[in-house]
């Protein structure tokens, strides 16, 4: 299953927006407003839940730096990885663009496709307002 987000403006350089996303602490900013638990784990690693959903443990697994960040699921039980593209506009604009790729069964797929769009819109949007 792949997701992809529209491509959003962020008011800031690559790099900065690409060292924002490398601190998984400042995810806490980016996660949706019914989110129940959010904890940094260590320094590639957080854990967070949202209301009605399992907790979901997010761990570094690439980089190219200043281009893209890859984040993945620490279990193997969901395999699936969650990707930020960085494509600099201009000195100080960034567009990003996230996507979720995983390995589901069908059922599974159906299930959750629609949460997760939504939570990576939430997480485009909230990217978009960073300051």
């Amino acid at each position: 299953m792949h997701i992809e987000i529209d491509k959003k403006l962020v008011q800031k350089p690559k790099k900065e927006v690409f060292d924002f996303l490398l601190d998984v602490k400042n995810f806490e900013q980016l996660m949706p407003d019914n989110i129940a638990k959010f904890e940094v784990l260590d320094a590639d690693t957080f854990r967070f839940g949202l209301s009605g959903m399992p907790e979901i443990v997010l761990k570094q697994k690439n980089t190219t730096p200043n281009d893209q960040l890859v984040y993945g699921a620490a279990s193997d039980k969901l395999p699936f990885t969650l990707t930020a593209d960085l494509i600099s506009v201009s000195d100080g604009e960034t567009e990003v663009v996230l996507s979720f790729t995983g390995e589901f069964n069908a059922m599974m797929a159906m299930m959750i496709k629609t949460p997760i769009t939504n939570f990576m819109e939430t997480l485009s949007n909230n990217l978009a307002k960073i300051t």
